[in-house]
This record gives C-alpha cells, structure tokens and sequence, in this order.
C-alpha cells in the first residue's frame, strides 16, 4: 500500500518549503536515479576523490529500484553538493556482516596498505541492524568560505530532502552512514538528522587504526520521528509551513509498521 493522499500532501508541503529556502540561498537541486548520469557529475570533479564503489555503476548493480541521487548546482550551474542513497537487503545477517563482505565498497582508497585484511569494528549497533537498510553516503557539499552553503545552513535542509523521500519509497528499518572521526566530534550527524553516533574505526592487517569512522544511524522510529518535525537548520530567517496531520506520531508510527509488515 503506498502512501496515503494526506501524508502524500505532508511532505510535498514540507520538500516545497525547503526547495524554496534553498533557491534563496542559491542552490537549484536536481533528483535522480541514472547513476550512470551520477557518475559523470561526480567524474568531473577534479577537487574531490573518485566515487565510492556503491555508487558506481562500473562498480555496482545500481539503478531506481535500489538507489536514488540528490545534487545541488549554484546560479553559474557549477555542481556544489552531492549525496545518494542506496537500499541493502540484510534479511540475512547483520550491517556487521554486510560490511565484513562489502568492505572493498567502503574503504576510502589508499587507507590501508591491505584491504583484503581491513575490517570494520566498534559500534555495538553493527549487531542490531538488518532487515531493509539504506546506506546514505556521498554527502558532500562546498565550503565557498563566510558567503559559502554550508556558512548558511543549508546541510540539514539537503539531507532532510533525502531522507524523507527515502522513507516515503522505502519504509526502511534502518538508515545508516559513516563519517569521519573530525567530522563526528563536531555534531554531523545532528546537522544530518540522525540521533546516533558510535565511534568506529577500520583496523588493517596489524590491526593498526587505518581510518576512524563513526557510525551514525536511525531506527525506523526515529525516522518516524524525523518526518513528524518540521524541518530546521541554523538560518534564522527561514520561514517553514507548519503541516498538521490528524494523527499523533504514534499513530504514525503504527501505520508506517503496519505498511513495512504488510
């Protein structure tokens, strides 16, 4: 069963408000889930790494049925920001287990001096996670100094546009993303919307630290949760519509559990 006309209209309210504080602050968003077309813009970024493996249709089976994109281009149609999401099947095994056999997908390149022998470890949650689970990575967005996105606010506005299409296709039981240590200690994963953080590393062949990633994630009551509040970042002349619904967040809740059982 897919989404009911009044929830429908919830969150295009809500996505409309933020597109439109977004095109105030000079970023045209674009959606999609041609990862081939993914490919290309992020090809072309001279300034930034090669694309993850997860996103890479040279590299993965990924198309709309299991991923979708999210860029944001400034007034001189210059890429700024990048994100994507992608939809893992752990009905068998854990996140744990997943990214035990994944791991190649994951590693930032050049790391480690082995990959073969590099594993992921530390967050308690890698042993609850499992069922249908999204993987939000690829989050990226230009710094441009004081005048610059992110010196306006607009991370959280970008990242909630993602998730809460992703819950509205999906239902997923969890989403999860990986950030670097730096980047956790600061509140990423706040300024992303998640409510969890544990801290994690990579450990090569000498189980020396190669990379310190921390795993951030939600539950699929917490994104509940998420997509009942209004949206926020740090701008304070941002004006959202505030959507009400006859249901309370526990209704919510239940609906969105009964459609992930059905």
């Amino acid at each position: 069963m897919g989404m009911s006309p009044g929830r429908l209209f919830e969150m295009m309210t809500r996505l409309a408000g933020i597109l439109r504080v977004l095109e105030d602050a000079g970023i045209r968003v674009e959606t999609g889930d041609d990862f081939a077309r993914y490919r290309v813009y992020r090809s072309q970024q001279s300034d930034r790494g090669p694309i993850y493996p997860m996103f890479d249709v040279a590299s993965s089976y990924i198309d709309r049925t299991n991923g979708f994109w999210i860029c944001g281009f400034n007034a001189d149609d210059e890429l700024i920001h990048t994100q994507a999401v992608r939809l893992l099947d752990l009905s068998v095994g854990s996140l744990g287990d997943h990214l035990n056999s994944h791991r190649h997908k994951y590693i930032t390149p050049d790391t480690t001096p082995d990959p073969d022998l590099t594993f992921y470890s530390g967050p308690e949650a890698l042993r609850t996670i499992h069922g249908k689970v999204c993987y939000h990575g690829d989050f990226w967005l230009r710094a441009g100094g004081l005048g610059g996105p992110r010196s306006q606010g607009v991370t959280s506005l970008l990242s909630r546009i993602l998730l809460e299409i992703m819950v509205s296709a999906w239902k997923p039981s969890f989403v999860f993303a990986l950030v670097p240590k730096q980047l956790a200690a600061k509140g990423a994963h706040l300024r992303y919307g998640y409510c969890h953080c544990e801290p994690g590393r990579w450990l090569g062949p000498d189980q020396q630290v190669t990379e310190e990633d921390y795993l951030i994630w939600m539950s699929e009551k917490d994104m509940v949760n998420l997509v009942a509040r209004s949206p926020q970042s740090n701008r304070r002349d941002e004006r959202f519509p505030v959507v009400r619904s006859n249901k309370n967040t526990s209704d919510a809740e239940t609906e969105l559990n009964a459609r992930a059982n059905a």
